[in-house]
């Protein structure tokens, strides 16, 4: 696993931090969990993206629940102005602050952002932030680029602050499973990836709101892709759960509408 953006002499100083860390569920408990276990997506716990952005229209008809997953089907198909159709869920519980964290594969060929990410949702489907303060990306990842992914945070209050906090190079993702995680806390950001924390970002926005949990994946033009691979298509983001943990001392809350 390496690292870029930051100088030599930080980044040793970072991966010595990484053998030192510990078990990021540490001190932690399980008080959420979607495991996918049933044979269709449990409409108490989950609202579906159904936008049109970017080179894609989300659709309901793309997710599917089967074999303990949850998979989001990825297609060339003609919907609405759009030559492709993603998909996404959307948790209806909404968190502050704990340990976030996904088992997920990602798609291959290029043209799909698939991410794992924490914003307040405002009920309409789509990712207008009128609900949120911030926004949280524990994983961004544009498939044009196999062996990387991006950690973001933004700002959405009066004006949009948007920021790049990391960039982890990794194995090419889209060949199996791997587990990205965030520990938030009131005054910091720690960033996991397969268990080992890759980033620490200080968490200084206020108010801080509360976040549902966004599984997505969308035809894009992000990290400078030029077009969708057809060749690669149909295809799939493939989830095996998401998990929350609280503190076991801390003031970590869960609220479900």
């Amino acid at each position: 696993m390496q690292f870029t953006g930051f100088s030599a002499v930080f980044l040793t100083s970072l991966l010595f931090t990484f053998s030192a860390c510990g078990d990021p569920l540490a001190g932690y408990t399980l008080i959420w969990a979607e495991e996918f276990d049933g044979t269709a997506l449990d409409s108490c716990a989950w609202v579906y993206r159904s936008d049109n952005k970017h080179w894609s229209v989300q659709r309901p008809e793309n997710v599917e629940v089967a074999d303990g997953f949850l998979h989001l089907h990825l297609k060339k198909e003609a919907v609405a102005d759009k030559a492709y159709s993603g998909a996404g869920v959307i948790s209806k519980a909404a968190f502050r602050h704990g340990y976030f964290e996904a088992r997920f594969t990602v798609p291959s060929g290029a043209g799909w952002h698939t991410s794992f990410w924490l914003m307040k949702h405002n009920g309409s489907g789509g990712t207008t932030p009128s609900a949120a303060t911030h926004e949280i990306d524990i994983c961004e990842h544009d498939s044009i680029t196999p062996d990387a992914y991006s950690i973001n945070l933004h700002q959405w209050r009066e004006t949009h602050i948007g920021r790049e906090l990391g960039r982890v190079l990794a194995p090419v993702l889209a060949d199996g499973f791997h587990v990205y995680g965030c520990k938030v806390t009131e005054d910091s950001l720690h960033f996991f990836f397969d268990g080992i924390r890759v980033l620490t970002e200080a968490y200084a926005i206020s108010p801080q709101s509360e976040h549902h949990i966004w599984l997505t994946s969308i035809a894009s033009h992000l990290g400078d892709t030029e077009r969708v691979d057809d060749s690669a298509l149909p295809s799939a983001a493939v989830f095996d759960y998401v998990r929350v943990y609280q503190s076991e001392v801390g003031s970590e809350k869960m609220h479900t509408p």
